[in-house]
């Protein structure tokens, strides 16, 4: 069955695509849940304008993200962490650490979503941290975890 993604699911398709689904997936999750529609000959031309519209924002998105990537390059971000006597943290950096972190020394403003951290850091130090600015822009920034009594 033929269906116009009304918004974003990931294996499915992006907002505007017409897409091929079975009848049981387009009838008890997609369409109730208003995820999509069926696609008649209207609803096809309305898939076609939301699509261009999600290619200029996208646009819009890469180059915001190119600029963010430059003034990210290179940078090290100092984030101070308690400590106890051996050095270890009493807690953890995490990515919503880090984004703030990123938000005071530039004003950018960063979904935690988009740290991408494997694990919290919990020793003080040097670490590398990738983030995701877009699909297809990933930046990496130094994080430096001082010591703080």
């Amino acid at each position: 069955m033929k269906v116009v993604m009304r918004s974003d699911i990931d294996g499915v398709g992006k907002k505007g695509d017409i897409v091929e689904v079975s009848k049981g997936y387009a009838r008890n999750f997609l369409i109730p849940a208003g995820k999509a529609l069926v696609a008649s000959d209207g609803v096809v031309a309305q898939a076609q304008a939301m699509k261009r519209s999600r290619e200029l924002k996208d646009t819009k998105n890469l180059e915001s993200a190119q600029t963010l990537a430059e003034a990210l390059g290179g940078i090290v971000l100092v984030i101070p962490a308690k400590t106890g006597s051996s050095g270890k943290l009493f807690g953890s950096v995490g990515s919503q650490d880090i984004a703030e972190a990123i938000f005071e020394k530039l004003g950018a403003t960063i979904d935690k979503k988009n740290v991408l951290l494997d694990e919290p850091i919990r020793s003080v130090g040097s670490h590398e941290v990738s983030i995701r600015l877009h699909s297809q822009i990933r930046v990496t920034v130094t994080v430096e975890v001082e010591a703080q009594q």
